[in-house]
């Protein structure tokens, strides 16, 4: 796949969930998960887990990607290489909590960045990640139960009683 297919895919992927929540996270949010993740027969880690991962990939893998190819001196061999590693490593992730069409798609991502010849042509195809991506932990938000930390209020100090 060319990097333009692969903008144009993310693209594609991106506005098919803009409004439509993905199956897959519909399901991790019913506690289905594929590959049976999660302690002593809960689920409530593994959307832990999924939550944090999503959000991780955009707001701090993505974006930072895209910072570093803005910069004077960026080498894109080395921004290849850490693509291969670091973002290869969170698409087989997303396969463990429940995510395996979301782990597909970090996979091309990263097949088609490790073919990249320039740094524009990078920065491009992650911009298109990121939005993607971004999408994508929106909705695992949503699916996560926030409601849950009420159960873990803080003890009221003096210094937190008013």
């Amino acid at each position: 796949m060319t990097t333009e297919e692969m903008i144009e895919c993310l693209e594609r992927e991106r506005e098919a969930i803009w409004r439509t929540m993905p199956d897959e996270v519909a399901a991790i949010g019913r506690g289905e998960i594929p590959r049976g993740t999660g302690a002593r027969g809960q689920y409530l880690s593994t959307l832990m887990f999924a939550e944090g991962e999503t959000r991780t990939l955009a707001d701090e893998m993505f974006w930072g990607l895209i910072e570093v190819c803005r910069k004077p001196g960026a080498d894109l061999s080395t921004l290849k290489m850490v693509i291969s590693q670091i973002i290869g490593y969170k698409a087989d992730f997303f396969d463990f909590v429940g995510l395996p069409a979301a782990a597909a798609m970090v996979h091309q991502y990263v097949a088609v960045a490790e073919a990249t010849t320039t740094l524009d042509e990078l920065e491009r195809l992650t911009g298109a990640a990121l939005s993607w991506a971004n999408r994508l932990h929106m909705w695992v938000d949503h699916v996560y139960p926030w409601g849950v930390g009420d159960g873990f209020r803080r003890p009221k100090t003096k210094s937190t009683a008013a």
